[in-house]
């Protein structure tokens, strides 16, 4: 999918989310906040009467009153090397001490630069000045920019941010991924791959399926509501890169009373002009229905039937519930590589 086909920029990855390695690594001042909290997956929070020994605690990065000429920035290298599409900038509880505007920039960097200042090294505006609210999560759509590894949030002239979501495409290395000389995961999100759409998720996120590393808790899963009528859930991912599966990985853990009894994945070959949500595609029946343990780790190897090269899957859990993971192993095709 490309930029131009994205009408809400919040479907996409939060690039900087600490959750995949989003790391704030310079701000020219952090005195009564420091510049870590911008980047924390978990919302912003309040806590009434708690002061520090520099003024009131705050969930956010927040600087001095500026008494001259200027402004604050803070950079940050993003967990995943992307392309931005829009940014949420979270003044939540910030009220008469929130930037009055704010502009982004993003910068491409070989390796892990420990020094950065405006004037430092070439950036790339994508978000001009931009009046800010107080208290506010504000929306903000990016122009088009490269691939980025790092973007720099300027706030004019000074106050306090609680978050900054960065929304955007993954762009792995793909010659990295080429050189492997053994399956990736093709659906993982450092590999570019992307959950576009579930039939629920009520209490668990659908992009939670293919985040990195294990899942932390059933919060860290997706999870559908108890399906009272006929019917199944499902969700469909897109491969980072057109491929071959060859090994699944179904993961359940933390899920004990409320795993799926069982789950199928069928594949598609298509190009951006097609829905993968639209009916009548031709799905190619890649794992059929096969059950589920509790609070488990599936692999599936000699179930999984031949389907040829797929761009998407559809993953579909018998009747609903949650599960941690979904992993897709396989080899890139050679017009994807």
């Amino acid at each position: 999918m490309n930029l131009e086909s994205v009408t809400d920029f919040t479907e996409l990855v939060d690039l900087a989310s600490d959750r995949i390695g989003g790391t704030a690594v310079a701000a020219n001042d952090e005195f009564f906040a420091p510049r870590e909290n911008l980047v924390r997956a978990a919302r912003p929070v309040w806590r009434e009467g708690e002061y520090t020994d520099r003024g009131k605690w705050m969930d956010g990065w927040e600087t001095r009153r500026r008494r001259e000429p200027g402004y604050d920035w803070c950079v940050i290298r993003l967990g995943l090397a992307g392309k931005v599409a829009g940014v949420i900038v979270d003044t939540a509880h910030f009220v008469g001490n929130h930037p009055e505007a704010c502009s982004l920039e993003v910068a491409a960097f070989e390796g892990n630069p420990d020094r950065f200042s405006p004037d430092a090294s070439t950036w790339t505006e994508i978000l001009p000045r931009t009046a800010l609210k107080g208290d506010a999560e504000n929306r903000l759509a990016a122009e088009s920019g490269g691939r980025a590894t790092h973007v720099r949030l300027n706030i004019f002239p000074d106050g306090g941010v609680a978050r900054l979501r960065v929304y955007g495409f993954v762009i792995p290395d793909w010659e990295e991924l080429r050189r492997s000389k053994s399956d990736v995961d093709l659906v993982a999100i450092e590999n570019g791959g992307r959950v576009v759409a579930a039939s629920d998720m009520f209490f668990g996120s659908r992009h939670n399926l293919i985040l990195p590393g294990a899942p932390r808790g059933m919060s860290d899963g997706w999870e559908t509501r108890r399906r009272r009528g006929p019917g199944n859930d499902w969700a469909i991912v897109r491969l980072g890169g057109r491929g071959q599966i060859r090994r699944v990985e179904v993961d359940t853990s933390h899920f004990k009373g409320n795993a799926p009894g069982a789950c199928s994945i069928e594949v598609l070959d298509s190009g951006d002009a097609a829905d993968p949500a639209a009916p009548d595609l031709p799905w190619t029946v890649l794992l059929p229905r096969t059950t589920l343990e509790p609070h488990r780790v599936h692999s599936f190897e000699r179930e999984l039937r031949q389907a040829g090269d797929a761009t998407h899957a559809r993953f579909q859990i018998y009747p609903d519930g949650g599960v941690g993971r979904l992993r897709l192993f396989g080899r890139l095709s050679g017009a994807a590589r």
